[in-house]
């Protein structure tokens, strides 16, 4: 009840904090899939390359999110701002969106190409009318993939001057405020369930319904 009452009691607060982490990472994944899904596209003939940069966002995976933060702050160009926040989620989101994209790309039937290309289609056609409409759902994985980690770590953006929801977080455990660690920790996950539920809602009218039908199909005959 108590919970409920800090809740109640602080609601402006909450919905400022609430409505500048779902800014924040509304502004990350939106530079995240134009960068990530373009580099993406730009490695998928190049296995040599494509490794490279899978391996370099391996390496930016396995970094502690705080460890991130901390470094930027001391690049003078980002410094203590936003501009920190925002490009430590781009960063964390390379690996899920450009993997997704290059096996994604890959992955589609070779004969469906060759076809494609036979019927007198560029390689510009065939990627933009063939190859990335079949690989919409893996592609779209990676994003939520990206985008519900994103919720998590922006928490962690306050300890460079950023105000969302990891404020009552940290805040709550500085103070061993328990009614605020559950308000802030219960909000991210609801944020997280949410901005799924919402990329699983443009996925499904995205992706035709033709390939929702072949891609139960095939799951039926696995069975």
């Amino acid at each position: 009840m108590s919970t409920i009452k800090y809740f109640i009691n602080n609601i402006n607060k909450i919905t400022e904090l609430t409505y500048e982490h779902f800014i924040l990472i509304s502004i990350a994944i939106v530079l995240a899939v134009i960068i990530w899904f373009t580099v993406g596209v730009v490695i998928r003939n190049n296995n040599k390359l494509a490794n490279g940069v899978i391996g370099v966002g391996s390496i930016i995976m396995s970094i502690p999110s705080i460890s991130m933060y901390g470094i930027l702050v001391t690049i003078p160009f980002f410094g203590l701002s936003r501009k920190s926040a925002v490009t430590a989620l781009v960063l964390y989101a390379m690996l899920p969106i450009v993997r997704n994209v290059y096996v994604a790309l890959n992955e589609v039937d070779k004969s469906i190409l060759e076809a494609a290309s036979g019927m007198g289609m560029n390689k510009k056609n065939v990627l933009l009318k063939v190859q990335l409409p079949l690989a919409l759902p893996v592609i779209f994985a990676g994003v939520r993939v990206a985008l519900v980690m994103m919720v998590g770590v922006a928490t962690l953006a306050v300890y460079i001057g950023e105000r969302n929801l990891g404020r009552l977080i940290s805040q709550g455990i500085t103070r061993t405020h328990t009614d605020m660690v559950l308000v802030g920790g219960i909000l991210v996950a609801l944020m997280a369930i949410l901005v799924d539920m919402i990329m699983a809602f443009i996925q499904k009218k995205l992706i035709s319904p033709g390939l929702h039908n072949s891609n139960e199909y095939i799951n039926q005959e696995g069975c």
